[in-house]
């Protein structure tokens, strides 16, 4: 029986970083509100994100480190997926549960991918997880289902709830798949060449070039700012998009998935206080007690503590490779190993 072996320094760099991810990746919500009622469509705008973000990391990679996107013919199958779970596959989702069921209950159903990583890490991996885990997992989606204040909602539709449920299967993907592939590939590598393939799908789905020319040199109100949405979209690509990817992809590298994507229920939390103070949309008492529910969820997580993740049988993290938490020679990887 191998455990995964993690120093206390370590653990904390990686939930930092994994914190800083999802702290970023909140601030999308305010930005793309900002240029959505300046005249984006939803899908329009996730598209120009997502492959504005493509072309400046690639070329960034492509620039200062190419070795990075040289994959083996093995890994392009994680390549894709992590683009087309990862990248793609949650937004368009996310887009058809928003248009068809309250955007509360939309948030609630994406954000159960801890729950789907708990499982597949359980059923699949056959590892045991703490009880901890799974009620903290359970408290923290309880948080959130006040945070989102679900109650508001009545209109369910089976297509919106089938759209939120897919989202949250490719969240699962994206941390299953960013640990796998996190140990094995450089950071920037692997994002580029993820937010790439994302990129691709979004451009046949909402080709970006459907929002209108005049929209780019409009002003978006941010608050207090008053910003070109051109502007506005940059920082959108770069600051919530590629930086939060970088930061998640690294801090899964020595923080397993089943932590690391508790960890993501942050994001609604923080978007939640940033619209409050950019957009001026006030928090509830119930938001504030399912705040604390929700983080007090994370903390519970956090206690298990990636030490007591004990893998009776770990043939194969996704594809018959040894998994994430262990180098391919076998022996447990220390959160202390250099990268790539």
């Amino acid at each position: 029986m191998a455990v995964l072996e993690m120093t206390a320094p370590g653990r904390a760099r990686a939930t930092g970083l994994s914190l800083t991810s999802w702290v970023l990746f909140a601030t999308s919500g305010p930005l793309a509100r900002s240029v959505m009622a300046a005249g984006g469509s939803p899908a329009a705008v996730t598209a120009v994100r997502i492959v504005l973000a493509a072309v400046l990391l690639g070329a960034v990679v492509a620039v200062l480190r190419p070795r990075a996107l040289r994959f083996r013919r093995g890994d392009l199958w994680l390549v894709l997926g992590y683009g087309l779970f990862g990248v793609a596959g949650v937004q368009l989702f996310f887009f058809v549960a928003v248009a068809r069921v309250p955007v509360g209950v939309a948030m609630v159903l994406v954000n159960l991918a801890p729950a789907v990583v708990a499982l597949w890490v359980r059923v699949v991996r056959r590892t045991r997880l703490p009880v901890l885990v799974w009620l903290g997992i359970g408290l923290a989606v309880a948080g959130l289902g006040l945070v989102a204040e679900v109650w508001r909602g009545t209109r369910l539709d089976l297509l919106g709830v089938a759209g939120g449920l897919a989202a949250a299967v490719c969240a699962a993907g994206f941390f299953l798949l960013g640990e796998h592939g996190a140990s094995r590939h450089d950071s920037f590598g692997l994002t580029a060449a993820g937010l790439a393939v994302g990129a691709a799908v979004m451009i046949v789905v909402s080709p970006p070039w459907t929002l209108p020319a005049e929209l780019f040199t409009a002003r978006a109100v941010l608050g207090g700012l008053h910003a070109p949405v051109w502007s506005v979209l940059v920082v959108l690509a770069v600051v919530a998009t590629v930086l939060p990817y970088l930061a998640g992809i690294r801090a899964m590298r020595d923080l397993p998935s089943t932590l690391g994507s508790v960890l993501a229920l942050v994001e609604p939390v923080v978007a939640a206080v940033l619209a409050w103070l950019l957009l001026g949309q006030a928090l509830g008492l119930a938001q504030l007690v399912g705040a604390v529910v929700l983080l007090g969820g994370a903390a519970l997580v956090q206690l298990a503590g990636p030490a007591q993740l004990a893998v009776e049988q770990e043939p194969a993290g996704l594809s018959g490779e040894p998994s994430a938490g262990r180098r391919p020679g076998g022996s447990p990887r220390r959160s202390g190993s250099p990268g790539r």
